[in-house]
């Protein structure tokens, strides 16, 4: 177990140097001598959970959704709460921010930039389908087409808070974009549940911190391989 922990610590600390780096100096200028000397690991520890400067920026891309929310008894709450808590989670976490940075890098030519926007896309059709199974959703939403929406609104509408005032006042755009976009795609019944409120991403993170204090920690399959590598 200890030496579990000690590669999850180090895994963490390597992605966490990547984020940096990436953000500084942009995917293709980044290079994995400034990684390293960033994180104080060696090559052959880097090397064992990364093994290129690619995986390092799909680990970076994963930390959009590895957050695990409350359920909710609405999908379409969940939606929201998703929405909210990444764009809280882009103010107050580097790694997130590394991560949408990294997607929108238009110079980052030799990096496959669709896997971010495909993992974030698939999120949303799921509870999306969800939403709808449940009898949320009014009959002519297509799921696929609203998910896509929803995630180029969300990146834009982040990108122009980014650069008007560097995200301070995201929570509330976020919160606009979903008061024009859910009348469109809701049940009003459901709608009128919703609780859309800037606050209510932090009322959800602690939520969440109360489940995780409450059940035991469990390391995520992709995140530690057994080895006494750190």
């Amino acid at each position: 177990m200890a030496r579990q922990e000690r590669a999850i610590r180090t895994r963490r600390t390597i992605l966490e140097a990547a984020a940096a780096v990436f953000d500084e100096r942009g995917y293709t200028s980044a290079t994995i001598g400034e990684i390293l000397d960033r994180a104080g690991v060696t090559k052959g520890a880097l090397y064992f959970h990364f093994g290129s400067k690619e995986e390092l920026a799909v680990g970076v891309f994963e930390e959009q959704l590895s957050i695990a929310l409350p359920p909710q008894s609405s999908k379409l709450q969940e939606l929201v709460d998703s929405g909210l808590v990444l764009a809280r989670r882009l103010r107050s976490e580097p790694l997130v921010r590394a991560s949408v940075g990294l997607a929108l890098d238009q110079g980052a030519m030799d990096l496959d930039r669709t896997m971010a926007f495909g993992m974030w896309f698939d999120q949303n059709v799921q509870r999306l389908a969800e939403a709808k199974a449940q009898g949320e959703l009014l009959p002519h939403v297509d799921v696929a087409e609203t998910a896509e929406l929803l995630v180029g609104s969300f990146s834009g509408v982040q990108l122009l808070s980014q650069l008007r005032c560097q995200r301070q006042d995201l929570e509330r755009r976020v919160v606009v974009l979903f008061e024009h976009f859910l009348p469109s795609i809701a049940v009003p019944a459901v709608l009128a549940r919703l609780d859309i409120s800037a606050e209510r991403a932090e009322r959800v993170l602690a939520e969440g911190r109360e489940q995780v204090g409450a059940v035991p920690a469990q390391a995520s399959p992709g995140a530690v391989r057994a080895s006494s590598a750190t």
